[in-house]
């Protein structure tokens, strides 16, 4: 297969729409002018099935100030490297591939001056792999090997099996490259680009026709906007209910999450992004409840208890495995039963050097290693067996949002994904919205490329932040060839039919590896074993989750973009960002001046926050409820948000389901609104001050299965509570404490109205104003009933008849009308 590099001419017209902005590029081949291309297959020590070549990767171009200078020293241990790959991979057992490493000038050379080795009892198959760490000119990590060992060797040895698990690791995993070997040639050639490529990328448009050429050409991808074709999304929604029972969960929680600078506040530990404490809850927490939410909504409408399958990708870092596995087991599987989550851990991988591509040491043995980036969950589903098991469920697709994105499921978007994504047999589906000016995340494009047979090929696809310069597309908002407000975001919020995932992930080449990146624009920081601080200029070899969409373009025989997107297996959905995504990435640090670092960096738990406010208003407010005004982030980084308004999506998660709920009142800046309830009635409220409503049953309750697991049954002896005409005033939040951590709902209170609803117990209050500090707790199979008295309250606790004590004393009834649904008060 011919090398191809590519880059950018200056937009231009073209028959598409000027308001679509095209792009144009050219890729030159040239037969065997860089490397040569070698077969593959896998070093496995389990395995030795062969492979085909691989497809070329995407090499993301660092800033001038982290590239290394061209190094010819590069391409002369590629190509070392890349012989000896083709000879193990064509060698039949482990014992003849011993014999080739054996060959290499670097481990005769090491292994001469390093007899320590021999003296170790180490197994054939770890000789193996610590040859392989030297072939592939990381012999450094073991020149300690003499000193720590004779200095504390029962220590070292455990250090020295540390690293060759990692390196079984590293070599089983990416067999599909080369192993460990195949991973270092692919960070040399991300690392290097050839000098004839150098000057391709400089290149205008004076071409020379001798020269193979194919056509690129990125455009705007079209996709129907929820937020303007509200008919549409409302089937679209309910084609994603319909089909809940066909679909599965996908989280990839395996990154370490560093920017956060999480830490255990008693171990004093770091710990990974899912365990961040969000509105009172952690980030994985968040995302069980807003699936419980749609499961909730599936019973109201069907009937019929549905839980989704999880399969959720984990790593070593940070402890995030043991961690997620802790709090799943201390939370009960959240009322799912433990056979309803799949965790599968992904390897870690070494950091490497920008300026030599050696693995960076935190101490003798020791590599540093980050998480392989998200990419790797597809390979490492098959691998795991993952597909088998969503398929031993029933399902076919299946929705994949990440850990730090606290808006992916608001309103109808992630519903409208996957319905559109199974009813129209789609193989991918994007949600995508607009993208702000500076924000570190990809874009969505609709890629059209002539191949050289002819055929034209066409997909929805992304291109990550980190690539921008590869493609000539500036960071500078008034630049002729910046794409900051053209095109639109990629939020890692996905829709994958499951057998075409798995057909990607069981590639045996690097196919199974979509969008192979090294990124270098982000420092590699470590501390050594000295308690030396080290910021490296490096990066690790990351895949990228999205790009398995390179995998499911459309050939036609002709051009015909213009036509051709409905009938693609990759489609795009559009909705209002803050209804799509918005994300609790980086701990704001306190110089700075905006909540969400639009300009830079990725976005903050603070910023985050008023993004759920701003929704909450939004939907509050088209019922009839008078709220205050929300103005710009930067009025609140010192005050904090004008107001509190949480709402469990259970509520929902649907808008048109929640509306239903309220009607009429207001709500005064400074106040607090929090419901942990889904059974709840709000009619001509005025709130000033704190109102918290938290039921222990909020959409059902847990009873044993079989296997004598607490298993939650959807509508079974939920709380309930309904406000009528009813005045709330109290002093409610001290925001004047400078305690208050708003986007954790850590807040010091001065008043509070507060109830608290046991089991099924019930809540009413109707024509009442309730001032002051009060708290009711209601007990389990009770109803509590606050009139006006006179004088006062008149307040009245009844227990709930035994033929209500399942259903309630009453109850939302859930009605399909079209495409939408109505809801209507039962009360028995």
């Amino acid at each position: 297969m011919a090398h191809s590099s590519t880059i950018l001419h200056r937009p231009f017209s073209s028959s598409s729409s000027p308001s679509l902005p095209s792009f144009r590029l050219f890729s030159f081949h040239y037969k065997n002018l860089l490397f040569p291309p070698k077969p593959l297959s896998s070093l496995s020590l389990l395995s030795l099935s062969s492979s085909p070549s691989f497809s070329p990767t995407r090499v993301s171009t660092a800033p001038v100030e982290y590239a290394p200078a061209p190094d010819s020293d590069f391409q002369k241990e590629i190509r070392r490297l890349e012989i000896l790959r083709s000879r193990l991979s064509n060698s039949p057992d482990l014992n003849s591939r011993l014999c080739i490493l054996d060959t290499d000038s670097r481990v005769q050379k090491f292994f001469e001056n390093s007899r320590v080795f021999s003296l170790l009892g180490l197994e054939r198959a770890e000789l193996f792999l610590l040859k392989c760490l030297v072939a592939a000119g990381q012999e450094h990590v073991l020149e300690s090997a003499y000193g720590a060992f004779y200095g504390d060797g029962e220590s070292s040895l455990a250090e020295l099996r540390k690293l060759v698990q990692i390196l079984g690791e590293i070599e089983w995993f990416y067999d599909c490259i080369g192993g460990v070997i195949g991973y270092q040639i692919m960070v040399l050639e991300l690392l290097s680009p050839s000098k004839s490529e150098r000057q391709i990328m400089n290149w205008s448009l004076h071409l020379d026709e001798s020269m193979k050429c194919q056509f690129k050409e990125i455009h705007f991808p079209s996709g129907v906007d929820l937020s303007d074709n509200t008919e549409y999304a409302s089937q679209a929604a309910l084609w994603g209910i319909e089909g809940l029972a066909e679909l599965g969960e996908i989280y990839p929680l395996g990154g370490s999450g560093d920017r956060l600078g999480l830490v255990d506040p008693v171990t004093g530990e770091c710990l990974p992004a899912a365990m961040l404490p969000y509105c009172g809850r952690t980030l994985l927490e968040g995302l069980i409840r807003d699936l419980q939410a749609r499961e909730f909504l599936y019973y109201k409408l069907y009937g019929k208890q549905c839980i989704t399958p999880v399969a959720i990708m984990t790593s070593s870092a940070k402890n995030n495995n043991q961690c997620i596995m802790a709090l799943c087991e201390r939370l009960g599987w959240f009322g799912r039963g433990r056979l309803s989550f799949q965790f599968f851990e992904q390897p870690l991988v070494p950091a490497v050097g920008a300026e030599d591509g050696r693995w960076l040491v935190a101490k003798p043995f020791t590599p540093v290693c980050k998480p392989g980036g998200h990419g790797v969950i597809w390979k490492l589903a098959y691998d795991k067996g993952i597909f088998q098991w969503f398929y031993s469920h029933g399902r076919k697709g299946a929705t994949v949002r990440q850990v730090s994105n606290v808006v992916a499921a608001t309103d109808l978007t992630l519903l409208a994904l996957a319905g559109i994504g199974l009813r129209h047999g789609k193989k991918l589906g994007f949600a995508s919205c607009e993208r702000k000016i500076g924000a570190t995340e990809g874009i969505n494009v609709l890629i059209e490329k002539k191949n050289l047979d002819g055929q034209w090929a066409y997909g929805l696809t992304c291109i990550e932040y980190t690539e921008f310069e590869k493609f000539g597309i500036t960071y500078a908002p008034n630049s002729p060839n910046s794409l900051q407000a053209e095109f639109p975001a990629n939020t890692n919020i996905l829709y994958v039919d499951l057998a075409s995932a798995e057909k990607v992930g069981s590639n045996k080449n690097a196919t199974s590896l979509p969008g192979m990146v090294l990124n270098l624009k982000k420092p590699i920081v470590y501390v050594d074993h000295l308690g030396m601080r080290h910021s490296v200029s490096g990066g690790r070899l990351e895949c990228t989750m999205q790009n398995i969409a390179d995998n499911f373009l459309n050939t036609y025989s002709s051009r015909c973009y213009k036509d051709v997107e409905d009938a693609l297996d990759t489609f795009i959905v559009y909705n209002e960002r803050r209804k799509v995504t918005s994300s609790a990435k980086k701990k704001r640090r306190q110089a700075d001046k905006s909540l969400h670092q639009f300009c830079l960096d990725e976005q903050t738990p603070d910023g985050s926050l008023l993004d759920i406010i701003r929704n909450a208003s939004d939907l509050l407010s088209r019922c009839d409820i008078k709220i205050p005004k929300i103005e710009d982030n930067n009025k609140y980084i010192q005050t904090g948000p004008p107001f509190l308004i949480l709402l469990h999506p259970a509520l929902g998660p649907l808008w048109e389901v929640t509306r239903q709920k309220f009607y009429g009142g207001s709500i005064s800046d400074g106040s607090e609104l929090q419901l942990e309830v889904a059974e709840f009635l709000w009619r001509d409220v005025q709130l000033d001050g704190s109102l918290i409503v938290v039921a222990e049953n909020v959409m059902g309750s847990t009873r044993n299965h079989e296997n004598d697991e607490p298993i939650l049954h959807y509508g079974y002896r939920c709380g309930r509570c309904k406000l009528q005409n009813v005045k709330v005033l109290n002093n409610g939040i001290d925001w004047k404490s400078p305690e208050n951590i708003y986007w954790k709902h850590d807040v010091k209170r001065i008043e509070a109205l507060k109830v608290i609803l046991h089991g099924n117990a019930e809540f009413e209050a109707t024509d009442v104003v309730l001032q002051g500090n009060h708290v009711f707790e209601v007990p389990n199979g009770h109803r509590l009933r606050i009139t006006s008295g006179n004088p006062g309250l008149l307040v009245k606790l009844d227990p709930i008849k035994t033929e209500m004590m399942d259903s309630g004393s009453w109850f939302w009834k859930y009605k399909l009308d079209g495409t939408h649904i109505r809801l209507e008060m039962v009360e028995l």
